[in-house]
This record gives C-alpha cells, sequence and structure tokens, in this order.
C-alpha cells in the first residue's frame, strides 16, 4: 500500500488558498445561506408558513390574493435559490474535480490523460466509457474464471 509523502513543492497551494480566504460577498452569502437553508430548523420554518398560510384561508375566503400569496412567495424563493445551489454546486464540483485530479496525478500508474475529460465531446466521452467498460468485463471475466482484477489489460486512450 502506497504512503502519502507530504510534497514540500506543494506549498504554493496553501499560499495561494489563504489570500483566497477573503471571499467573494456572493461566495460568503451562498454558503451562509446554503448552511442555513439545508438545516432542519429552515424546513420547520418553511412547513409552519404552509401550515399559516393554509390556516388564514378562510380569513381570505380562499380568494385568489390568498393562493396568489403563497404562489409569489414560493415562486420569487425557488428562482432565488436555482442560483445559490448552482453556485454551491459549482464550488463543490470544482473542488471534488481538483480532489481527483490530484489522486490520478499523484497514483504513477494512472493515466494523466484522464485528468481533464471534462473538456472532451460528448462522442470522446462515450468512446472513453465505452473502452473503461470493455476494461471492466475483461476483469469481471477473469475473476470469474478464478483470477484477480490486477494487472488488467492496458488502456489505449
Amino acid at each position: 500500500m502506497k504512503k502519502y509523502k507530504h510534497k514540500q513543492s506543494h506549498s504554493y497551494l496553501l499560499a495561494s488558498s489563504s489570500s483566497h480566504n477573503q471571499s467573494h460577498p456572493f461566495t460568503a452569502f451562498s454558503k451562509w445561506i446554503s448552511n442555513r437553508t439545508g438545516h432542519p430548523v429552515t424546513f420547520a420554518l418553511a412547513v409552519g408558513i404552509i401550515i399559516l398560510w393554509v390556516i388564514s384561508g378562510p380569513f381570505f375566503g380562499y380568494s385568489a390574493t390568498w393562493q396568489l400569496m403563497i404562489n409569489t412567495g414560493t415562486t420569487i424563493v425557488t428562482f432565488l435559490m436555482v442560483f445559490l445551489i448552482q453556485n454551491s454546486t459549482n464550488r463543490e464540483s470544482a473542488a471534488v474535480q481538483i480532489k481527483l485530479d490530484e489522486l490520478i496525478r499523484a497514483d504513477k500508474d494512472a493515466h494523466t490523460v484522464l485528468l481533464d475529460l471534462e473538456q472532451l465531446t460528448e462522442k470522446e466521452l462515450l468512446d472513453l466509457k465505452g473502452k473503461y467498460e470493455e476494461l471492466a468485463k475483461l476483469a469481471r471475466k477473469k475473476l470469474r474464471a478464478g483470477g484477480s482484477d490486477k494487472g488488467s489489460p492496458e488502456l489505449r486512450v
């Protein structure tokens, strides 16, 4: 089993990340909102608002105004949350991608051509996926025959 060796040459990562501790205001706000909206208390608050809206129905005579209140409120919240969720998703996806790239880069047997797969066309991705599926089939066949999946055939990319 390989052990991870700390490399001094990666000190630039720490220096560059510390300069970004002052997040862009939208990013900081997005993180704060994501943390709050994902909390059970926030869900309970949303359920409470719906219950209050339902209870207020007789007061408003179940009118169009009463319906418009909840429709408008939920539409506005949904519209804004789409952008906040997308911001969080983009940031988390980029972080996961960087971590995966580092794992690929750190493994001497890995194919570094895989580092930027997101840049490939749909056809190139499907072709590459097909090659990996074929490798998986060969490995399963070898395993079922009593062998090991170690030393599987090389991927030709």
